[in-house]
């Protein structure tokens, strides 16, 4: 039966906003990792440690997303989609405003970072189930021949949320003095989340759930365990989705996170125009997400993430040596930035979503593809800076050792994809054949 376009388009715009509420708030405290708590709460005489203190920190965030994306992905197999999305929502909005209020270990000592850790944790656990509740209830409310396009618009939540993140943290450090900043400024970009969260939980609650969702569940009975039945059945799909996620985090982190403290504090760029360089380059995401994800639905998704993966791992190359030459050209350093991270990032991370949810049927496919998604994050996108900043130190601050990190990883992330592909395919001849 097909659905109603208006239902589809309230619930595609719905998944947006819920997911760009998620992201504002977790790549949020990424973005002043490295400029404002490893000075706060991590003092000390070697500002590396410090740096990588804080990182560490914002790595416990992906620690954890596995974690919650087991629980949410049990209880949105089993119970509903939506139910598990609002639930998150709300942990993720408590958590993000908590920041703000939490004392500098000048005031509490190391009480402070203590905190700090323990909403980070918080954080981890409301994106992990997050992200595959969002993807899911545009996958499965979308028609089949557009599924790619429709899954990659919760996408763009996380281009949007990166935006304002950056973007609110730029405005901050560019209209308040350094003092004020340090002192109070930072903080209202975490309170903000608040009224964010509240136009998202207004949105979600009018939203269904999903007519596939709703037929499974009068199809079943209730003694299932979606993670137990995952690692059963679905093994050799975990491992190939999370060698195809492995490129997405790395790239991200290495110009959403790193390349932020790498501009300021190795290319004598200022902190605001660092900033402005990522917020402008997730501004062009947002376009060219949707476009690449419609690009799956005519040319196959393993193709395009395929030849995204490899495109990325080349593009970190001429990114970094213009960063590493041209610190006194502003806009060329953007360039820099928005060419690969704002249009070839989104050949990889537009397909995606349709990807993992086609790696798994319905009953255990929000548990797969979060697990897939946020288990991996650990490797792909939570040590990455600290991977990224240790690379640095070794390579006496050229980033060329980290530049072969991410090339080594686009290519684990193509052969992943290409391996996805022919299982596809061996599968499809044996339908045939039977």
């Amino acid at each position: 039966m097909a659905m109603d376009p208006r239902v589809v388009r309230r619930v595609a715009l719905a998944s947006v906003i819920g997911a760009t509420v998620e992201w504002y708030d977790f790549f949020l405290y990424g973005v002043v990792a490295g400029i404002i708590f490893n000075k706060l709460y991590f003092p000390g005489s070697d500002p590396l440690i410090s740096t990588l203190l804080a990182y560490t920190t914002f790595a416990v965030g992906f620690v954890t997303r596995p974690l919650g994306g087991v629980i949410f992905g049990h209880f949105g197999d089993r119970i509903g989609r939506k139910s598990a999305l609002i639930l998150t929502l709300v942990i993720m909005g408590i958590s993000t405003a908590g920041v703000a209020f939490v004392p500098t270990y000048a005031q509490i000592g190391v009480a402070a970072p203590i905190l700090l850790l323990s909403l980070r944790v918080l954080q981890g656990i409301g994106l992990g189930g997050e992200w595959g509740g969002a993807v899911l209830m545009a996958y499965e409310y979308a028609p089949p021949d557009k599924r790619g396009l429709y899954a990659s618009l919760p996408q763009i939540g996380l281009s949007i949320g990166l935006c304002l993140a950056s973007g609110m943290v730029a405005a901050l450090s560019h209209g308040l003095t350094e003092q004020a900043f340090f002192s109070w400024g930072w903080r209202v970009a975490f309170g903000a989340s608040v009224l964010l969260v509240v136009v998202g939980l207004y949105i979600r609650l009018k939203v269904m759930e999903t007519p596939e969702f709703l037929a499974l569940k009068r199809q079943r009975g209730e003694s299932r365990m979606p993670f137990a039945e995952m690692l059963a059945n679905y093994r050799g799909p975990v491992m190939l989705g999370m060698g195809a996620r492995l490129i997405d985090g790395v790239f991200f982190n290495v110009f959403a996170v790193f390349s932020i403290a790498y501009l300021v504090q190795h290319a004598a760029l200022s902190r605001t125009d660092a900033l402005l360089g990522v917020m402008l380059a997730a501004v062009v995401m947002c376009f060219f997400i949707p476009l690449f994800g419609r690009l799956s639905d005519k040319v196959g998704r393993t193709r395009v993430y395929r030849w995204g993966s490899l495109i990325c791992g080349l593009s970190v190359i001429p990114a970094f040596w213009v960063m590493d030459h041209q610190p006194p050209n502003t806009a060329l350093i953007w360039l820099a930035i928005v060419i690969p991270f704002g249009i070839f990032y989104a050949i990889v991370y537009g397909p995606e979503a349709a990807l993992f949810a086609e790696l798994f049927d319905a009953n255990v496919r929000y548990t797969g593809i979060s697990f897939v998604y946020q288990f991996s994050g650990i490797f792909a996108s939570g040590l990455t800076p600290i991977i990224a900043t240790a690379l640095l130190r070794v390579n006496s601050g050229k980033p060329w050792m980290m530049c072969t990190y991410v090339l080594l990883s686009a290519l684990i992330s193509a052969w992943s994809a290409r391996a996805i592909e022919r299982r596809g395919e061996t599968a499809a001849v044996a339908i045939e054949a039977h």
